[in-house]
């Protein structure tokens, strides 16, 4: 059985093009699907908020609905899994966890300076994975 960690952030579009081309795959695939609910703390003078008093970890978004539709239909049952934290950190941990042969996800179009200023985690992904890496992209 290959095993493949399919990891999706909020985006429906980019959840179903890495889970179509998890989907695509040959042979018998087992997928643990990943949200991660990244870590911040923000603060405005007296306020302040940290995103663990707004994470839930059975609050999956829609795109994580949309990529398991996808699996389902093509007659893959995934496991559903969130967690909290820095995603590049997050996805790489339970990759190494589950065991995982690869690791899925859907890139997105940034031009140089986006990327320095707002990083990538799939950027980061590709620079620090042991393992090999399934990028889908769009045209």
């Amino acid at each position: 059985m290959y095993k493949v960690l399919l990891a999706v952030d909020m985006d429906e579009d980019r959840a179903a093009l890495a889970a179509k081309a998890v989907a695509d795959l040959s042979g018998d695939v087992e997928v643990v699907l990943l949200n991660v609910f990244e870590e911040f703390n923000v603060s405005d003078g007296d306020a302040r908020i940290a995103s663990s008093e707004l994470y839930d970890d059975d609050d999956f978004p829609e795109s994580v609905t949309t990529a398991a539709q996808i699996l389902e239909t093509a007659g893959i049952e995934p496991r559903k899994r969130r967690e909290h934290g820095e995603p590049t950190e997050v996805i790489l941990e339970v990759a190494e966890e589950i065991d995982a042969d690869s690791i899925a996800v859907s890139g997105r179009k940034r031009s140089p300076a986006g990327k320095a200023i707002f990083g990538s985690v799939t950027q980061s992904l590709l620079l620090s994975a042991d393992r090999p890496m399934i990028v889908a992209t769009s045209d």
